[in-house]
């Protein structure tokens, strides 16, 4: 593939969000760098709906396409892969609706809670688990969650693997309320 990049490498341009995946979110030689960030065309050497993009005026994101919805985004996921692929319509639709810049807004707040809770939740095994509910639970709930885990777990004087233990069961019954299952369907 030929160089790719992107103003907002962070928001995908068929509507995942790359900054709330464990590959981006690693600092191994696996880190992905999002769609069309630095060295994208390395780490992805093809990609579908690139291709598709460029036979449809170069679109910056899939919901802009004048053949929106196509096959991809007709029916739920089927499956995921680091990332749920669950609320790509929805966030679509909130870009949308909303606007590309206030949907940003929104995806940088969960970034930077989600590496608040790799940095200070992390039990070497909760990364992946972090990445997901962040990704699928609303903003305004994981606001709350926080402000939980600021009250109930932040100054307790327990190990890492109890503190994410803690932290996992208020995301859980976040979850179990919403009816999200944070779990990837494989």
């Amino acid at each position: 593939m030929i160089k790719y990049q992107r103003k907002y490498p962070f928001f995908s341009l068929c509507g995942l969000n790359c900054g709330l995946c464990p590959r981006y979110q690693t600092t191994g030689i696996s880190k992905c760098p999002g769609c069309g960030g630095p060295d994208f065309h390395l780490k992805h050497p093809s990609c579908s709906v690139i291709t598709c993009s460029k036979k449809h005026d170069n679109i910056e994101y899939c919901y802009q396409c004048s053949e929106y919805p196509c096959n991809r985004y007709n029916g739920p996921c089927k499956a995921d892969s680091f990332i749920s692929y669950r609320n790509v319509v929805s966030d679509f639709i909130k870009a949308d609706k909303y606007g590309l810049e206030q949907y940003i807004i929104s995806l940088n707040d969960k970034m930077r809670i989600l590496e608040y809770l790799i940095s200070n939740y992390n039990d070497g095994r909760s990364k992946s688990f972090y990445c997901l509910a962040v990704n699928l639970i609303d903003l305004s709930d994981l606001n709350n969650i926080m402000e939980q885990i600021d009250r109930q777990i932040k100054f307790q004087d327990i190990d890492i693997k109890s503190k994410a233990k803690l932290a996992a069961d208020l995301f859980y019954s976040t979850a179990n309320k919403r009816n999200i299952v944070l779990k990837l369907i494989k």
